[in-house]
């Protein structure tokens, strides 16, 4: 990093963003790189600016801002700035830089960017991916859609949709319709946010939606094959036939 802070800033509201940015460009020693009007535009500004630092808003249609953190798939610090104080807790175990509540001053705002300042400066390691993405919504009930990211695009899965899902090494492969969608993240992590009654752990390495289920086979001795409406078979384990018929 420069001694100049590239940054992104991202909030629905235009008023918002030309406070904001009224407030950046007064800042000596800052760059805006990006100014963003929804989730979306936040994820593509990042992959094609590389900024150092981003600003973000919380509350916003399509995605909020946990959901952007959730899709960077890199390394950035962020600054929330809300007009709703019941995220703050959220917003630090995703280990954000600082959190601040609208209106707030250009001296508290000033005071965010040297803590980021700081941060960077020391070169201060944030946490995995997936450790970003449990912490984002620790209690925010079951997941209704799965975002992946293609590129600098976002394509949103609803959860109802999915057939199956894959481990691949370090990703899962979501399997929709005959499609398949990479996603960078652990099965077992994208596991603990789904509807139990719905997908279950049939093997190590595959996620089955239940309502895609035709008929199991006997395969061997002690292992079976879940086909599914379409045809394609799927393995099944001993403990994930007994997570099964626990549901059928």
């Amino acid at each position: 990093m420069t001694d100049e802070l590239r940054v992104v800033m991202v909030d629905d509201e235009a008023p918002a963003r030309r406070l904001l940015r009224e407030y950046l460009e007064d800042t000596p020693g800052v760059s805006i790189v990006a100014e963003c009007g929804n989730g979306f535009e936040a994820v593509k500004a990042v992959a094609e600016n590389e900024p150092d630092l981003m600003l973000l808003d919380i509350q916003m249609p399509k995605l909020d801002g946990f959901e952007v953190v959730e899709l960077l798939e890199r390394d950035l610090p962020i600054i929330f700035i809300t007009a709703h104080d019941e995220h703050a807790l959220r917003a630090f175990e995703v280990h954000a830089v600082d959190y601040l509540l609208k209106p707030y001053s250009a001296e508290r705002l000033r005071e965010a960017l040297d803590r980021a300042r700081d941060r960077i400066g020391r070169g201060e390691a944030s946490p995995a991916l997936d450790e970003l993405v449990s912490a984002a919504r620790p209690d925010w009930g079951t997941l209704a859609r799965i975002l992946v990211r293609d590129g600098s695009d976002v394509r949103v899965i609803p959860a109802d949709d999915v057939d199956y899902i894959e481990a691949r090494d370090d990703a899962v492969a979501i399997h929709v319709g005959g499609a398949s969608h990479l996603k960078a993240q652990r099965l077992s992590t994208l596991e603990e946010r789904l509807d139990p009654k719905r997908f279950i752990r049939v093997h190590r390495s595959f996620i089955l939606n239940i309502d895609r289920l035709r008929s199991i086979e006997l395969y061997a001795k002690d292992s079976r094959i879940a086909i599914l409406e379409d045809g394609t078979k799927v393995p099944v384990s001993r403990s994930g036939y007994s997570r099964l018929r626990v549901l059928l």
